[in-house]
């Protein structure tokens, strides 16, 4: 088997790229529409990870959760609070399950997690 790519559910296309690219330093790899007008579905990433984001009605539930793990979590912490985004000033947690974690949900409810494990 190969990595998983998520399908988060997204449903304003400025609101979604101020988040994901703006805020969380994702790049677009391609967007796609059916024609002008129609939904976007589009790739971003960051590094090796990848995601998409759709705007159409079922492919995805909004309100999903995916983790993300991070090399050097506490560079990407204080990268995302030096931007003073409005909408989120997450933290840093220490798990009992030994992972370091940063919490944020996007503008749709999705909710991300980026992690660390203690030991790296």
């Amino acid at each position: 088997m190969k990595p998983v790519t998520p399908i988060l559910r997204i449903f304003d296309e400025e609101k979604a790229k101020e988040f994901y690219i703006g805020f969380l330093e994702f790049a677009v790899d391609w967007e796609h529409r059916f024609e002008d007008g129609f939904p976007l579905y589009m790739q971003i990433s960051r590094g090796a990870c990848l995601i998409h984001l759709s705007e159409h009605y079922g492919d995805c539930t909004p309100g999903s959760s995916i983790r993300i793990e991070v090399d050097a979590l506490e560079a990407y912490h204080a990268a995302l609070l030096g931007k003073a985004y409005k909408y989120a000033r997450p933290g840093i947690e220490n798990t009992p399950w030994g992972t370091r974690e940063v919490r944020i949900s996007d503008p749709f409810g999705n909710r991300i997690t980026f992690y660390e494990n203690e030991e790296s």
